[in-house]
């Protein structure tokens, strides 16, 4: 295990890691105790009671952060036509056919989320190895394959984030900057939580949340009370 700094240490010092706190504390803490000089950013992870090896309990999703991410996305498009003028219009950064699929063929992921419209995805399709592990595929599910590709990009651009529980049924989203206030990263917070619990499959019984921890990018994990599904901000 790597040795950790001193500011690392004497952050963890200021949780108990027997408490189970309150979104609304663990957001706060997570500001007190970031380690870095750095605008961080805040991320949340969740150990959920479901098998995503079965079609009917896999959780993903999307949510739009109502203070965004503090981060602008880098979105690129997959399309041809008319809808290019309105990609880039809507800001996408990289937008294109035939030719933005081979840079993407070749290993190019310089970017945050791709957007594709229906017509491309007989052949955006074949970028599944490079675009699905990275969670980088577009989706009818998450609102990236859609003929209104401006919508898209203006929603990726605006904060909006995708979720997906990984094959050891753990979600992964952020919530914000540590530069953000506190009530700023709860109400954030409480968006995704609400559209997580959501999606909660039929199949999965008892409880469904296990586990969630809060934790700056470089920072100790704060242990959150996973019973909390009505987040209060203040």
């Amino acid at each position: 295990m790597a040795k950790r700094s001193k500011a690392y240490e004497a952050a963890a010092q200021k949780i108990n890691e027997d408490a189970l706190y309150s979104p609304a504390e663990a957001v706060a803490l997570a500001k007190e105790t970031n380690p870095s000089k750095s605008d961080a950013t805040v991320e949340v992870a969740m150990r959920l009671s479901v098998d995503p090896r079965k079609a009917d309990q896999m959780v993903r999703g999307t949510v739009i952060l109502p203070h965004g991410t503090g981060k602008t996305a880098r979105v690129v498009v997959f399309t041809q036509g008319d809808n290019v003028a309105k990609a880039e219009e809507a800001g996408a950064d990289y937008v294109g056919g035939d030719e933005l699929i081979a840079k993407v063929a070749e290993g190019w992921t310089d970017f945050d989320a791709a957007v594709a419209s229906p017509d491309m995805m007989g052949k955006v399709g074949r970028l599944g190895k490079v675009l699905g592990p990275r969670n980088l595929m577009p989706n009818p599910k998450t609102g990236t394959v859609t003929p209104d590709v401006a919508k898209a990009v203006n929603e990726l651009k605006g904060g909006k984030i995708t979720f997906r529980v990984d094959k050891h049924s753990n979600l992964h989203f952020i919530v914000g900057k540590s530069s953000f206030d506190a009530k700023a990263l709860t109400e954030n917070y409480a968006a995704a939580l609400e559209e997580v619990l959501r999606l909660k499959p039929s199949a999965s019984k008892g409880r469904y949340i296990n586990r969630v921890t809060v934790a700056t990018t470089f920072g100790p994990g704060i242990p959150v009370d996973p019973n909390v599904t009505k987040v209060i901000a203040d």
